[in-house]
This record gives structure tokens, C-alpha cells and sequence, in this order.
């Protein structure tokens, strides 16, 4: 499973990758979601994933509707347009920091570090 860290630097954007989707969905469907597409790596907590939608609908990148659902209120979370070119940013980002990583992690550092010296 993921480290916390490694998911904490990523929540936003995969809550926006999600949502870009276009259909409203609500905070246990997100985690469901996650989880699913993620074959089990990524579990969100409820503690984790609440806060985060709570600061983006606050930015403006997201808004929400109450539905009631089996006699239960179910808010339903939903991009805005800035939300959408927001998640669209994210995404490349993120995808150009992957290339990024594997690029890292495929090199083979050099032995030969000089720090250079000092010319008096």
C-alpha cells in the first residue's frame, strides 16, 4: 500500500482526476473509487479526503448538492469550470513528475562526485 506521504502530495489531484469525470459524486464514493482503480494501493480515509474537498470547494474548484438518498442527505460533490481546467493542470503536472521520477530512478548515479575546490 502507499506511504501517507506519498499520497498526501497527491489527494488533490486525484480527487480532481475523479471528478473531471463529470458525474457528482459523493465522499464514500471517492474513496471507493480510489481504492478500485488503484487495485487496493491507495485507501483513503474519510479524515484525509474531507478536508481536502472542503479547501477545494472553498477555492472555487468545486460545488455541492445535498441529495437524499434512502431517506439519508448525501452531498454530492461536482468541478466547476475553473475546477475542470484546474484538474486538467494537475494532471499534466503530475504526469510530467512521474516522467521525471522514472527518469531518476532509472539512472545510475555517478561514483565520481567533485565538489570542486577552493582556488585561493
Amino acid at each position: 500500500m502507499a506511504s501517507k506521504e506519498l499520497i498526501r502530495g497527491t489527494l488533490k489531484t486525484l480527487i480532481l482526476k475523479l471528478l473531471a469525470g463529470g458525474e457528482p459524486m459523493y465522499g464514500y464514493e471517492i474513496t471507493q473509487q480510489v481504492k478500485a482503480l488503484t487495485q487496493g494501493e491507495i485507501q483513503l480515509t474519510f479524515g484525509a479526503l474531507y478536508p481536502v474537498l472542503h479547501k477545494l470547494e472553498a477555492d472555487g474548484l468545486l460545488v455541492t448538492e445535498t441529495r437524499i438518498v434512502d431517506n439519508r442527505a448525501r452531498k454530492y460533490y461536482t468541478l466547476t469550470p475553473s475546477g475542470g481546467e484546474i484538474a486538467k493542470e494537475k494532471m499534466e503536472e503530475l504526469q510530467q513528475f512521474i516522467h521525471t521520477l522514472q527518469s531518476f530512478l532509472d539512472s545510475k548515479p555517478s561514483l565520481n562526485l567533485s565538489y570542486g575546490s577552493i582556488n585561493p
